[in-house]
């Protein structure tokens, strides 16, 4: 089991959306990674996926936790679930809010590295913003 290595990936990701790191966000995924956000367009493809990252780090600032609830590997795929809670600045409007998500990642194992292949993620609690 590569759990150890899987965890690392999602780690260094999360650490890529608190600090808005767009680069270290999309390189995070695999070439044909898929990105789906709750509210916005599917990105797919590291293209998209700069794309995307860059609307959302110009849009938002996140200051959140990630707890790993679950990983589970089978061959060269994981999944994993994560939940997320913290804050989100609406850098617009310089207000901040309650944030609090759940994750769903499907892994791939591409050149030797485990990567992101797909992301989604939902509301756990309203919107407050």
């Amino acid at each position: 089991m590569d759990t150890q290595l899987i965890e690392q990936r999602l780690k260094t990701y999360f650490s890529a959306l608190n600090h808005s790191d767009v680069k270290a966000a999309i390189g995070s995924y695999t070439k044909d990674g898929i990105f789906m956000p709750t509210e916005g367009p599917t990105a797919i493809g590291v293209e998209q996926l700069d794309g995307a990252y860059r609307s959302v780090f110009n849009a938002i600032k996140l200051h959140v936790g990630f707890t790993i609830e679950e990983i589970v590997q089978s061959g060269e795929y994981a999944f994993a679930i994560t939940t997320s809670n913290g804050e989100v600045t609406i850098l617009a409007k310089g207000v901040t809010a309650p944030e609090k998500n759940r994750e769903l990642f499907v892994l791939r194992k591409e050149n030797g590295q485990w990567k992101i292949a797909r992301y989604m993620f939902n509301k756990s609690s309203p919107s407050q913003h």
